[in-house]
């Protein structure tokens, strides 16, 4: 049976347009599942689980990218703060950008697909597509740190669809724990290699070293660490949180005494468990 005459297929497209590239046993898939799952790329390597509020007003989206040394994504990363945020009133999606062994620009063009897709999307999603922001845990905090500084870089091949047409710069970033610089001596070399194999260029190195590469353009940022990570230095977060300050940003730091590394929510940790307080109350303030 073709699946084009089948009214749920009709309904679909209507709602998300750019899927008519897929594959008819993608688009049958997608139909099974209510379409809480919309693909980045005709490939379907990479998607976005979606957390849309159900409200008459337009609402903000932060889209959430999981950390995991860009060689897993951690769950708890993921649909947790997602639902956290729809709690606060703030529409959510949860990209699952690829890792290893795909390399750089591999994660960073997904991530900038994310953003236009909800863009191209704002209407039917019932978002404000100027109100859209990036929130990443340690190796996530890197990629959408990349994000914040690398928007307006060429990364990414032309695409024939119009989704490419929209801007990819967050409105707001939220980095939570984030690796950020990958020349310090500080770096995390775990996620160097997964996700620039064993040999980078120190050029690439630089490139991607997102303390270097803040610009006025750079969005608010929400930042977030404990002095004592094991996993990845706070040094991370106090470096781009230097070079936002040097230009003029408005950004915000919290350091917490103690915490292991990839705590997430922080539920139940002591004074850590308030980032989630202070990250709503900074995201209200910028309109989300």
């Amino acid at each position: 049976m073709d699946i084009r005459v089948n009214p749920e297929y009709d309904n679909l497209i209507r709602t998300y347009p750019y899927l008519t590239c897929l594959p008819k046993n993608d688009i049958l898939k997608l139909m099974k599942k209510k379409i809480n799952q919309i693909p980045l790329w005709k490939n379907h390597t990479a998607w976005l689980d979606l957390y849309l509020l159900k409200t008459k007003k337009h609402s903000s989206l932060v889209i959430v990218f999981p950390g995991g040394g860009y060689n897993h994504r951690a769950e708890h990363e993921g649909s947790p703060v997602a639902r956290w945020l729809n709690k606060n009133g703030i529409s959510a999606a949860v990209c699952h950008y690829q890792v290893s062994p795909n390399r750089h620009p591999v994660p960073l063009n997904d991530a900038k697909r994310a953003i236009r897709i909800a863009r191209y999307m704002a209407k039917r999603w019932n978002i404000n597509p100027n109100r859209i922001g990036a929130l990443g845990f340690s190796a996530g905090g890197h990629l959408v740190s990349t994000l914040g500084t690398l928007c307006n870089k060429k990364t990414d091949t032309a695409s024939s669809d119009n989704i490419d047409k929209f801007s990819c710069r967050p409105d707001a970033l939220v980095l939570c724990y984030p690796v950020i610089s990958f020349t310090k001596p500080y770096r995390h070399k775990g996620s160097i290699n997964n996700l620039l194999g064993e040999h980078p260029s120190k050029k690439l190195l630089q490139f991607l070293s997102s303390e270097k590469q803040v610009t006025k353009s750079t969005p608010p940022t929400f930042l977030w660490h404990t002095a004592d990570d094991p996993g990845v230095s706070v040094k991370n977060s106090r470096a781009f949180a230097d070079a936002l300050h040097k230009n003029n940003v408005v950004y915000e730091l919290h350091v917490y005494k103690t915490g292991k590394h990839g705590l997430g929510m922080a539920q139940g940790v002591k004074d850590v468990e308030n980032w989630t307080k202070s990250c709503i109350l900074w995201l209200k303030r910028q309109g989300f």
